[in-house]
């Protein structure tokens, strides 16, 4: 079983009698994860966590990757998130799986499908050079089944621009403030929306943004009320968080 949508449906058809016990329990008996040698895949994730496993492809070989990807999909996995792929690795597992792959994040979609688009989540940036993490974080949520909507290059530097954009900021369900630097940008949209701020602080800076050491500090030293912070680059985890927010509403 690769969802709980799909368990629940076939309790609720042992429960109607269209389903008998044993069949029931042959569907659940089926190993929740394959053996490959160099990987073990993990099919019960969705059960578990509500998203399939995603492929960390940094230090992968693309034939690793190729072959995750084609052990999820033979199972029916759909939009298999491969994180930190470059462009060569890329080129090589798209021959051997179907992959929707974007440069600039470095991120691939293997069996690409359609997905829902719930709720509002915004991805704001401090500037363009924020944009490789920030589109890590957009597609992720994306790709997860959530609305989003991007605002790039809107820092402090000009408030102005931030400020033009308050109405997708007051609608969404949940922001996600990538910026290097300083990180201001954070605790200034903490401080305008209603809704949990996930931060994420990025390695673009100067010398003494010791690799977005000093962005990470100021962020987690924000005086803006329901905002909390990632790792510095990690537009994958903010994405992920953000979509738990986003969807939280819809469990209830």
């Amino acid at each position: 079983m690769d969802n709980k949508h799909e368990i629940l449906e076939l309790l609720r058809g042992v429960q109607r009698g269209t389903t008998t016990p044993e069949q029931a329990l042959l569907e659940l008996k089926q190993k929740p994860f394959e053996d490959l040698g160099y990987a073990k895949v993990d099919f019960h994730r969705p059960v578990r966590q509500g998203a399939a496993e995603v492929i960390y492809g940094a230090g992968k070989t693309a034939e690793q990757i190729a072959g995750i990807a084609a052990a999820m999909g033979a199972r029916g996995c759909k939009n298999i998130l491969i994180t930190r792929m470059g462009e060569e690795t890329a080129k090589v597992v798209e021959q051997a799986v179907p992959l929707d792959y974007r440069p600039i994040p470095r991120l691939g979609v293997a069996f690409p499908g359609e997905r829902p688009q719930l709720g509002h989540i915004v991805v704001a940036t401090g500037g363009t050079s924020d944009m490789p993490v920030a589109e890590e974080a957009a597609l992720t949520a994306e790709v997860l089944g959530n609305r989003v909507t991007r605002l790039y290059d809107v820092g402090v530097a000009g408030l102005h621009r931030l400020l033009s954009n308050l109405e997708p900021l007051m609608q969404a369900r949940c922001v996600i403030a990538v910026a290097g630097m300083e990180g201001a940008l954070a605790s200034v949209i903490g401080g305008l929306v209603d809704c949990p701020v996930v931060a994420v602080p990025t390695s673009v800076g100067y010398g003494a943004s010791f690799g977005g050491l000093s962005a990470l500090l100021a962020m987690l030293n924000s005086c803006a009320s329901g905002c909390s912070v990632v790792n510095i680059d990690n537009g994958f985890g903010a994405g992920y968080l953000a979509s738990m927010i986003n969807q939280m509403e819809g469990l209830q």
